[in-house]
């Protein structure tokens, strides 16, 4: 009995992985990968700006303008330092540059959104879309909403560096200090993104969603596009964009990282909806017995 539910269980597991294998080669999967990056690279410089802007002019923290630089590292693969250091220049007392970043993330959040939703509604096999004009309050309502996380885990980030430097007695520059600070950013970071994960999976859907139904894949997501990081920093040196690309090469490198998150994302929302639909066809099974 145990060995044939272990072989029922791995025959399972196997048809899941085979058949999101043949989801993520199919072509019109490609092209929402393809759009999400697209409208992700214009939003990222102006979301970039905002946050500086916001810690800047607002909090006037410059703790939390340092740790908004330590985030754009841990979480871009590669030419942290040349994004951080222009999207800072920008931050000036003038505020026509700020009020056009803000316009520009707006309008381009919609088009992150937009095919995403389209994809997560084939997924789960959502017949109909949002109508237009109610897509876009729900573009902008997650978009609003990854901004306030972003600022709430930015300043929490900054109340524990100065909880931390208040118990080192202000003595910061050693080992154990760095690796501690480093360590609860990573922890913050690796929070925010499952949570933005687990908000996309569980929203944008035309459709009500179980949140128990997204949240375990939201978490696998968010460590395997962790991982999927590293792999890519390393691959990224292989590459060698520079002698391709030139100056473009930071854009391009970004573009592709962006594709990849796409794909990654899409795949946890097949993988989602496949688990989901078995466990609901097990609990009808098992009460029609």
């Amino acid at each position: 009995m145990w060995a044939s539910g272990w072989k029922s269980s791995w025959k399972s597991g196997w048809k899941s992985w085979w058949a999101l294998g043949a989801y993520l080669t199919q072509t019109e999967v490609h092209t929402y990968a393809f759009s999400v990056a697209a409208n992700v690279i214009l939003s990222l410089f102006p979301f970039i700006v905002m946050m500086f802007t916001v810690a800047r002019r607002v909090f006037h923290s410059q703790a939390m303008v340092s740790v908004i630089g330590d985030m754009v590292h841990y979480f871009l693969p590669a030419n942290q330092d040349f994004v951080v250091r222009n999207m800072s220049l920008l931050v000036h007392p003038h505020g026509g540059v700020q009020v056009l970043s803000v316009l520009t993330l707006l309008i381009s959040s919609s088009g992150v959104f937009l095919p995403l939703e389209v994809a997560l509604n084939r997924v789960w096999g959502v017949e109909s879309n949002r109508p237009y004009l109610l897509n876009q309050v729900v573009s902008l309502g997650l978009a609003f909403g990854v901004g306030l996380l972003a600022l709430a885990s930015v300043g929490l980030t900054a109340l524990q560096h100065r909880v931390l430097t208040a118990v080192f007695f202000g003595h910061t520059r050693n080992f154990l200090f760095t690796s501690l600070a480093h360590s609860f950013l990573q922890l913050t970071a690796a929070a925010l993104t499952i949570t933005i994960f687990a908000a996309i999976y569980w929203l944008l859907p035309n459709r009500k969603l179980p949140v128990a139904a997204v949240l375990p894949t939201a978490i696998v997501t968010g460590l395997v596009w962790e991982l999927a990081k590293v792999v890519y920093v390393h691959v990224l040196r292989w590459m060698d964009l520079q002698a391709v690309y030139g100056p473009f090469a930071v854009s391009v490198g970004l573009m592709m990282w962006a594709f990849v998150t796409g794909l990654l994302l899409l795949a946890g929302a097949h993988f989602s909806a496949t688990r989901y639909a078995r466990a609901v066809l097990r609990t009808t099974e098992h009460g029609g017995q």
